[in-house]
Protein backbone atom coordinates (compact mmCIF):
# COMPACT_ATOMS: atom_id res chain seq x y z
CA UNK A 1 0.00 0.00 0.00
CA UNK A 2 1.33 3.41 -0.95
CA UNK A 3 1.42 6.07 1.78
CA UNK A 4 1.89 9.81 1.60
CA UNK A 5 4.77 11.57 3.37
CA UNK A 6 8.17 10.47 4.67
CA UNK A 7 6.56 10.08 8.09
CA UNK A 8 3.00 8.87 7.31
CA UNK A 9 0.14 10.30 9.33
CA UNK A 10 -3.05 8.75 10.70
CA UNK A 11 -6.08 11.02 10.41
CA UNK A 12 -8.35 10.40 13.38
CA UNK A 13 -10.78 13.33 13.54
CA UNK A 14 -12.20 16.11 11.41
CA UNK A 15 -14.65 18.98 11.32
CA UNK A 16 -15.60 21.19 8.40
CA UNK A 17 -12.56 21.37 6.17
CA UNK A 18 -10.02 20.52 8.87
CA UNK A 19 -8.64 17.19 10.09
CA UNK A 20 -6.55 16.10 13.06
CA UNK A 21 -3.87 13.40 13.03
CA UNK A 22 -3.05 10.83 15.70
CA UNK A 23 -0.49 13.16 17.26
CA UNK A 24 -2.93 16.03 17.60
CA UNK A 25 -1.72 18.09 14.62
CA UNK A 26 -4.45 20.02 12.82
CA UNK A 27 -4.51 20.45 9.03
CA UNK A 28 -6.58 22.27 6.44
CA UNK A 29 -7.59 19.50 4.03
CA UNK A 30 -7.27 20.33 0.34
CA UNK A 31 -7.63 16.74 -0.86
CA UNK A 32 -10.71 15.43 0.97
CA UNK A 33 -9.82 11.74 1.05
CA UNK A 34 -9.17 11.79 -2.72
CA UNK A 35 -12.14 14.02 -3.59
CA UNK A 36 -14.47 11.96 -1.39
CA UNK A 37 -15.23 14.21 1.56
CA UNK A 38 -17.50 16.38 -0.57
CA UNK A 39 -19.50 18.45 1.89
CA UNK A 40 -16.98 18.44 4.74
CA UNK A 41 -16.22 16.53 7.91
CA UNK A 42 -18.77 15.93 10.64
CA UNK A 43 -21.65 17.68 8.82
CA UNK A 44 -24.43 17.57 11.46
CA UNK A 45 -27.27 16.74 9.05
CA UNK A 46 -25.33 13.86 7.52
CA UNK A 47 -24.02 12.53 10.84
CA UNK A 48 -27.52 12.54 12.34
CA UNK A 49 -29.02 10.68 9.36
CA UNK A 50 -26.31 8.01 9.58
CA UNK A 51 -26.65 7.72 13.37
CA UNK A 52 -30.42 7.33 13.16
CA UNK A 53 -30.21 4.67 10.44
CA UNK A 54 -27.43 2.81 12.28
CA UNK A 55 -29.76 2.56 15.25
CA UNK A 56 -32.30 0.75 13.08
CA UNK A 57 -30.71 -1.38 10.36
CA UNK A 58 -27.30 -1.53 8.68
CA UNK A 59 -27.94 -4.15 6.05
CA UNK A 60 -30.63 -6.14 4.24
CA UNK A 61 -29.31 -6.71 0.65
CA UNK A 62 -31.18 -5.97 -2.56
CA UNK A 63 -33.23 -9.15 -2.22
CA UNK A 64 -35.54 -6.87 -0.23
CA UNK A 65 -36.91 -3.44 -1.02
CA UNK A 66 -34.82 -0.62 0.46
CA UNK A 67 -36.83 2.59 0.59
CA UNK A 68 -33.82 4.92 0.85
CA UNK A 69 -32.27 3.17 -2.15
CA UNK A 70 -35.40 3.73 -4.24
CA UNK A 71 -35.62 7.38 -3.20
CA UNK A 72 -31.95 7.99 -3.99
CA UNK A 73 -32.21 6.22 -7.35
CA UNK A 74 -35.15 8.41 -8.34
CA UNK A 75 -33.24 11.57 -7.46
CA UNK A 76 -30.10 10.48 -9.28
CA UNK A 77 -32.02 9.45 -12.39
CA UNK A 78 -33.55 12.92 -12.53
CA UNK A 79 -30.27 14.72 -11.86
CA UNK A 80 -28.34 12.66 -14.42
CA UNK A 81 -29.93 14.24 -17.49
CA UNK A 82 -30.09 10.79 -19.10
CA UNK A 83 -33.53 10.03 -20.57
CA UNK A 84 -35.47 7.07 -19.16
CA UNK A 85 -32.61 6.51 -16.72
CA UNK A 86 -32.19 3.55 -14.39
CA UNK A 87 -29.69 3.24 -11.54
CA UNK A 88 -27.65 0.34 -10.18
CA UNK A 89 -25.70 0.86 -6.93
CA UNK A 90 -22.24 -0.49 -6.18
CA UNK A 91 -19.62 0.13 -3.49
CA UNK A 92 -16.85 1.86 -5.43
CA UNK A 93 -15.98 3.62 -8.65
CA UNK A 94 -14.12 0.52 -9.80
CA UNK A 95 -17.26 -1.58 -9.43
CA UNK A 96 -19.34 1.09 -11.12
CA UNK A 97 -17.04 1.12 -14.14
CA UNK A 98 -17.05 -2.70 -14.19
CA UNK A 99 -20.83 -2.65 -14.38
CA UNK A 100 -20.88 0.08 -17.03
CA UNK A 101 -18.45 -1.86 -19.22
CA UNK A 102 -20.53 -5.02 -18.85
CA UNK A 103 -23.64 -3.12 -19.89
CA UNK A 104 -21.96 -1.50 -22.90
CA UNK A 105 -20.26 -4.64 -24.20
CA UNK A 106 -23.41 -6.72 -23.83
CA UNK A 107 -25.66 -4.07 -25.34
CA UNK A 108 -23.40 -3.72 -28.36
CA UNK A 109 -22.36 -7.38 -28.60
CA UNK A 110 -18.71 -6.36 -28.76
CA UNK A 111 -15.66 -6.52 -26.48
CA UNK A 112 -13.96 -3.62 -28.25
CA UNK A 113 -13.56 -0.55 -26.05
CA UNK A 114 -12.12 2.89 -26.70
CA UNK A 115 -10.35 4.55 -23.76
CA UNK A 116 -8.32 7.70 -23.29
CA UNK A 117 -4.57 7.96 -22.97
CA UNK A 118 -3.78 9.00 -19.41
CA UNK A 119 -7.06 7.66 -18.03
CA UNK A 120 -7.69 5.89 -14.73
CA UNK A 121 -10.86 3.92 -14.02
CA UNK A 122 -10.09 1.63 -11.10
CA UNK A 123 -8.16 -1.40 -9.88
CA UNK A 124 -10.17 -4.45 -10.98
CA UNK A 125 -9.19 -6.66 -13.89
CA UNK A 126 -11.57 -4.96 -16.32
CA UNK A 127 -10.91 -1.43 -15.03
CA UNK A 128 -7.13 -1.87 -15.34
CA UNK A 129 -7.72 -3.10 -18.87
CA UNK A 130 -9.02 0.32 -19.92
CA UNK A 131 -6.68 2.44 -17.78
CA UNK A 132 -4.23 4.40 -19.90
CA UNK A 133 -1.40 4.73 -17.37
CA UNK A 134 1.41 2.20 -17.15
CA UNK A 135 2.04 3.02 -13.49
CA UNK A 136 -1.48 1.86 -12.59
CA UNK A 137 -1.65 -1.15 -14.92
CA UNK A 138 -0.88 -4.25 -12.88
CA UNK A 139 -1.46 -6.68 -15.75
CA UNK A 140 -1.69 -6.74 -19.53
CA UNK A 141 -4.31 -9.49 -19.44
CA UNK A 142 -7.64 -8.08 -20.55
CA UNK A 143 -11.24 -9.08 -21.29
CA UNK A 144 -11.35 -6.31 -23.92
CA UNK A 145 -9.70 -5.25 -27.10
CA UNK A 146 -8.80 -1.74 -25.97
CA UNK A 147 -7.75 1.09 -28.27
CA UNK A 148 -6.42 4.26 -26.66
CA UNK A 149 -7.24 7.60 -28.24
CA UNK A 150 -5.71 11.02 -27.66
CA UNK A 151 -7.17 12.82 -24.65
CA UNK A 152 -7.35 16.38 -23.41
CA UNK A 153 -3.90 16.60 -21.79
CA UNK A 154 -2.73 19.46 -23.99
CA UNK A 155 0.44 20.25 -22.05
CA UNK A 156 2.20 17.09 -23.27
CA UNK A 157 0.13 16.24 -26.34
CA UNK A 158 1.72 16.14 -29.80
CA UNK A 159 -1.17 18.42 -30.77
CA UNK A 160 -0.77 20.65 -27.70
CA UNK A 161 0.69 23.57 -29.63
CA UNK A 162 -2.58 24.04 -31.52
CA UNK A 163 -5.39 26.43 -30.50
CA UNK A 164 -8.24 24.68 -28.68
CA UNK A 165 -10.50 24.23 -31.71
CA UNK A 166 -7.68 22.86 -33.85
CA UNK A 167 -6.46 20.66 -31.00
CA UNK A 168 -9.93 19.15 -30.67
CA UNK A 169 -10.16 18.63 -34.43
CA UNK A 170 -6.79 16.87 -34.49
CA UNK A 171 -7.86 14.48 -31.71
CA UNK A 172 -11.18 13.80 -33.45
CA UNK A 173 -9.37 13.06 -36.71
CA UNK A 174 -7.13 10.64 -34.84
CA UNK A 175 -10.21 8.95 -33.35
CA UNK A 176 -11.75 8.58 -36.81
CA UNK A 177 -8.50 7.15 -38.15
CA UNK A 178 -8.37 4.57 -35.35
CA UNK A 179 -11.98 3.57 -36.02
CA UNK A 180 -10.99 2.91 -39.62
CA UNK A 181 -7.83 0.91 -38.96
CA UNK A 182 -7.57 -0.37 -35.37
CA UNK A 183 -10.92 -2.05 -34.71
CA UNK A 184 -12.93 -4.81 -36.35
CA UNK A 185 -16.64 -4.27 -36.80
CA UNK A 186 -18.76 -2.86 -34.00
CA UNK A 187 -17.19 -1.07 -31.03
CA UNK A 188 -18.94 -1.13 -27.68
CA UNK A 189 -18.11 2.23 -26.16
CA UNK A 190 -15.76 5.05 -25.39
CA UNK A 191 -15.19 5.53 -21.65
CA UNK A 192 -13.75 8.85 -20.53
CA UNK A 193 -13.29 11.10 -17.51
CA UNK A 194 -14.38 14.67 -18.37
CA UNK A 195 -11.32 15.78 -16.38
CA UNK A 196 -8.74 13.07 -15.76
CA UNK A 197 -8.31 12.60 -12.02
CA UNK A 198 -5.29 10.41 -11.30
CA UNK A 199 -3.91 11.66 -14.61
CA UNK A 200 -3.26 15.03 -12.99
CA UNK A 201 -6.55 16.90 -13.56
CA UNK A 202 -5.88 17.06 -17.31
CA UNK A 203 -8.66 19.30 -18.61
CA UNK A 204 -9.72 19.22 -22.28
CA UNK A 205 -11.21 22.24 -24.06
CA UNK A 206 -14.96 22.65 -23.66
CA UNK A 207 -16.77 20.78 -26.42
CA UNK A 208 -13.96 18.23 -26.82
CA UNK A 209 -16.10 15.18 -26.05
CA UNK A 210 -19.03 16.65 -27.94
CA UNK A 211 -16.95 16.59 -31.11
CA UNK A 212 -15.82 13.05 -30.36
CA UNK A 213 -19.35 11.86 -29.67
CA UNK A 214 -20.46 13.01 -33.11
CA UNK A 215 -18.11 10.41 -34.57
CA UNK A 216 -19.24 7.79 -32.08
CA UNK A 217 -22.91 8.40 -32.85
CA UNK A 218 -22.30 7.79 -36.54
CA UNK A 219 -21.39 4.20 -35.64
CA UNK A 220 -23.75 3.66 -32.68
CA UNK A 221 -20.85 3.55 -30.20
CA UNK A 222 -21.91 4.28 -26.62
CA UNK A 223 -20.32 7.04 -24.52
CA UNK A 224 -19.61 6.36 -20.83
CA UNK A 225 -18.85 9.40 -18.71
CA UNK A 226 -16.79 8.47 -15.66
CA UNK A 227 -17.95 11.13 -13.19
CA UNK A 228 -16.31 9.58 -10.13
CA UNK A 229 -14.23 12.72 -9.57
CA UNK A 230 -16.04 15.37 -11.64
CA UNK A 231 -19.60 14.85 -10.41
CA UNK A 232 -21.82 16.71 -7.92
CA UNK A 233 -20.82 20.24 -8.99
CA UNK A 234 -17.11 19.99 -8.25
CA UNK A 235 -16.22 21.74 -11.52
CA UNK A 236 -18.35 24.70 -10.47
CA UNK A 237 -19.82 25.61 -13.81
CA UNK A 238 -21.78 22.35 -14.15
CA UNK A 239 -23.23 19.61 -11.96
CA UNK A 240 -21.63 16.91 -14.14
CA UNK A 241 -18.35 17.18 -15.99
CA UNK A 242 -19.93 15.98 -19.24
CA UNK A 243 -22.09 19.11 -19.44
CA UNK A 244 -19.10 21.21 -20.54
CA UNK A 245 -19.18 19.29 -23.81
CA UNK A 246 -22.77 19.80 -24.92
CA UNK A 247 -23.68 16.12 -24.77
CA UNK A 248 -25.66 13.60 -22.76
CA UNK A 249 -23.85 10.32 -22.09
CA UNK A 250 -25.46 6.94 -22.63
CA UNK A 251 -24.03 5.72 -19.34
CA UNK A 252 -22.70 7.63 -16.34
CA UNK A 253 -20.70 6.28 -13.39
CA UNK A 254 -20.39 7.92 -9.98
CA UNK A 255 -18.77 7.32 -6.60
CA UNK A 256 -16.62 9.20 -4.05
CA UNK A 257 -18.37 12.46 -3.13
CA UNK A 258 -21.95 11.23 -2.94
CA UNK A 259 -21.21 9.05 0.08
CA UNK A 260 -18.94 11.63 1.76
CA UNK A 261 -16.93 8.67 3.05
CA UNK A 262 -19.56 5.94 2.98
CA UNK A 263 -19.11 3.19 0.38
CA UNK A 264 -21.48 4.56 -2.25
CA UNK A 265 -21.19 4.34 -6.04
CA UNK A 266 -23.17 3.25 -9.05
CA UNK A 267 -24.17 3.37 -12.68
CA UNK A 268 -26.87 5.46 -14.34
CA UNK A 269 -27.85 4.39 -17.85
CA UNK A 270 -30.63 4.62 -20.38
CA UNK A 271 -33.31 2.11 -19.51
CA UNK A 272 -32.84 0.06 -22.68
CA UNK A 273 -29.13 -0.30 -21.94
CA UNK A 274 -29.65 -1.19 -18.27
CA UNK A 275 -32.22 -3.81 -19.29
CA UNK A 276 -29.71 -5.51 -21.62
CA UNK A 277 -28.53 -7.88 -18.90
CA UNK A 278 -30.97 -10.76 -18.57
CA UNK A 279 -28.99 -12.83 -16.07
CA UNK A 280 -29.81 -12.74 -12.37
CA UNK A 281 -28.40 -9.72 -10.59
CA UNK A 282 -28.24 -8.57 -6.98
CA UNK A 283 -25.89 -6.42 -4.92
CA UNK A 284 -25.09 -7.63 -1.43
CA UNK A 285 -23.75 -4.33 -0.16
CA UNK A 286 -24.39 -1.83 -2.98
CA UNK A 287 -27.07 0.67 -2.02
CA UNK A 288 -27.47 -0.71 1.50
CA UNK A 289 -29.70 1.18 3.97
CA UNK A 290 -26.85 2.93 5.77
CA UNK A 291 -25.04 4.09 2.62
CA UNK A 292 -28.16 5.30 0.81
CA UNK A 293 -29.55 7.09 3.88
CA UNK A 294 -26.25 8.89 4.40
CA UNK A 295 -25.96 9.69 0.69
CA UNK A 296 -29.48 11.13 0.60
CA UNK A 297 -28.67 13.45 3.50
CA UNK A 298 -25.35 14.41 1.92
CA UNK A 299 -26.91 15.12 -1.48
CA UNK A 300 -29.65 17.20 0.10
CA UNK A 301 -27.07 19.22 2.03
CA UNK A 302 -25.14 19.83 -1.20
CA UNK A 303 -28.27 21.05 -3.00
CA UNK A 304 -29.68 23.07 -0.10
CA UNK A 305 -26.40 24.97 0.32
CA UNK A 306 -25.75 25.31 -3.42
CA UNK A 307 -22.22 23.99 -3.07
CA UNK A 308 -21.83 23.94 -6.84
CA UNK A 309 -21.95 27.74 -6.90
CA UNK A 310 -19.55 27.82 -3.97
CA UNK A 311 -17.17 25.55 -5.87
CA UNK A 312 -17.21 27.93 -8.81
CA UNK A 313 -16.66 31.06 -6.70
CA UNK A 314 -14.04 29.74 -4.28
CA UNK A 315 -12.47 27.61 -7.01
CA UNK A 316 -11.86 30.74 -9.06
CA UNK A 317 -10.24 32.34 -6.04
CA UNK A 318 -7.92 29.34 -5.70
CA UNK A 319 -7.15 29.21 -9.42
CA UNK A 320 -6.34 32.93 -9.56
CA UNK A 321 -4.09 32.67 -6.52
CA UNK A 322 -2.18 29.67 -7.85
CA UNK A 323 -1.76 31.27 -11.27
CA UNK A 324 -0.34 34.35 -9.59
CA UNK A 325 2.07 32.06 -7.77
CA UNK A 326 3.00 30.42 -11.09
CA UNK A 327 3.94 33.84 -12.50
CA UNK A 328 6.73 34.10 -9.93
CA UNK A 329 7.80 30.43 -9.71
CA UNK A 330 9.39 29.04 -12.91
CA UNK A 331 9.02 25.47 -11.61
CA UNK A 332 5.25 25.63 -12.16
CA UNK A 333 4.74 24.56 -15.75
CA UNK A 334 0.94 24.67 -15.89
CA UNK A 335 -2.07 25.36 -13.70
CA UNK A 336 -5.29 23.74 -14.92
CA UNK A 337 -8.68 22.45 -13.87
CA UNK A 338 -12.14 23.78 -13.03
CA UNK A 339 -13.91 24.73 -9.82
CA UNK A 340 -12.44 23.00 -6.80
CA UNK A 341 -10.38 20.63 -8.95
CA UNK A 342 -7.00 22.26 -9.62
CA UNK A 343 -3.86 20.63 -11.00
CA UNK A 344 -0.39 22.18 -10.68
CA UNK A 345 2.29 20.61 -12.87
CA UNK A 346 5.90 20.94 -11.67
CA UNK A 347 8.81 21.01 -14.12
CA UNK A 348 12.47 21.90 -14.14
CA UNK A 349 12.62 25.64 -14.84
CA UNK A 350 13.03 26.57 -18.48
CA UNK A 351 11.78 23.21 -19.72
CA UNK A 352 8.87 20.77 -19.66
CA UNK A 353 10.99 18.10 -17.98
CA UNK A 354 8.89 16.73 -15.10
CA UNK A 355 10.18 17.20 -11.57
CA UNK A 356 8.67 14.55 -9.25
CA UNK A 357 11.19 15.18 -6.43
CA UNK A 358 10.23 18.85 -6.08
CA UNK A 359 6.55 17.85 -6.27
CA UNK A 360 7.03 15.46 -3.36
CA UNK A 361 8.97 18.11 -1.43
CA UNK A 362 6.15 20.64 -1.89
CA UNK A 363 3.75 18.11 -0.38
CA UNK A 364 6.08 17.61 2.60
CA UNK A 365 6.46 21.35 3.14
CA UNK A 366 2.71 21.90 2.80
CA UNK A 367 2.08 19.31 5.47
CA UNK A 368 4.60 21.01 7.73
CA UNK A 369 2.69 24.26 7.14
CA UNK A 370 -0.62 22.60 8.06
CA UNK A 371 -2.02 21.88 4.58
CA UNK A 372 -2.84 18.49 3.02
CA UNK A 373 -2.76 18.22 -0.79
CA UNK A 374 -2.66 15.34 -3.25
CA UNK A 375 -0.33 14.21 -5.98
CA UNK A 376 -0.76 12.51 -9.35
CA UNK A 377 -0.12 12.89 -13.04
CA UNK A 378 1.33 10.45 -15.54
CA UNK A 379 4.84 11.35 -14.37
CA UNK A 380 4.17 11.91 -10.67
CA UNK A 381 4.76 15.65 -10.96
CA UNK A 382 1.30 17.17 -10.50
CA UNK A 383 -0.16 18.57 -7.29
CA UNK A 384 -3.86 17.74 -7.01
CA UNK A 385 -5.89 20.30 -5.08
CA UNK A 386 -9.51 19.38 -4.41
CA UNK A 387 -10.95 20.57 -1.08
CA UNK A 388 -14.49 19.85 0.14
CA UNK A 389 -17.04 21.86 -1.84
CA UNK A 390 -17.98 23.79 1.30
CA UNK A 391 -14.55 25.49 1.45
CA UNK A 392 -14.88 29.12 2.55
CA UNK A 393 -13.14 32.12 1.02
CA UNK A 394 -11.15 32.65 4.23
CA UNK A 395 -10.01 29.01 4.19
CA UNK A 396 -9.05 29.32 0.53
CA UNK A 397 -6.94 32.37 1.33
CA UNK A 398 -5.33 30.54 4.25
CA UNK A 399 -4.59 27.51 2.08
CA UNK A 400 -3.12 29.65 -0.69
CA UNK A 401 -0.74 31.24 1.79
CA UNK A 402 0.39 27.84 3.09
CA UNK A 403 0.72 26.43 -0.41
CA UNK A 404 2.69 29.45 -1.64
CA UNK A 405 5.07 29.12 1.27
CA UNK A 406 5.54 25.39 0.57
CA UNK A 407 6.23 25.96 -3.12
CA UNK A 408 8.81 28.66 -2.37
CA UNK A 409 10.47 26.54 0.31
CA UNK A 410 10.74 23.53 -1.99
CA UNK A 411 11.85 25.36 -5.12
CA UNK A 412 14.38 27.62 -3.39
CA UNK A 413 16.19 24.72 -1.72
Amino acid sequence: MALYYRDPIAIVDGEGRHVVDGEGNRYLDFFGGILTTMTGYRVPEVVEAIREQAGKMLHTSTLYLIESQIELAEKLAELSGIPDAKVFFTNSGTEANDAALMLATQHRGSNQVLAMRGSYHGKSHSAVAITGQAAWSATSLSPFHTVYVHGGYKYRSPFGHLPDAEFTAACVNDLEDLLNIAVAGDVACLIAEPIQGVGGFATPPDGFFGAMKEKLDERGILFISDEVQTGWGRTGEHFWGYEAHGITPDILTFAKGLGNGLAMAGVIARGDIMDTLQANSISTFGGNPLATTGALANLQYLLDHDLQTNAQKVGQQLMDGIRNLADEVPAIGEVRGKGLMVGVELVKPGSKEPDPPVTAEIMEQARENGLLIGKGGLLGNVLRIAPPLSLTEDEAAEGLEMLGSAVRQATDS
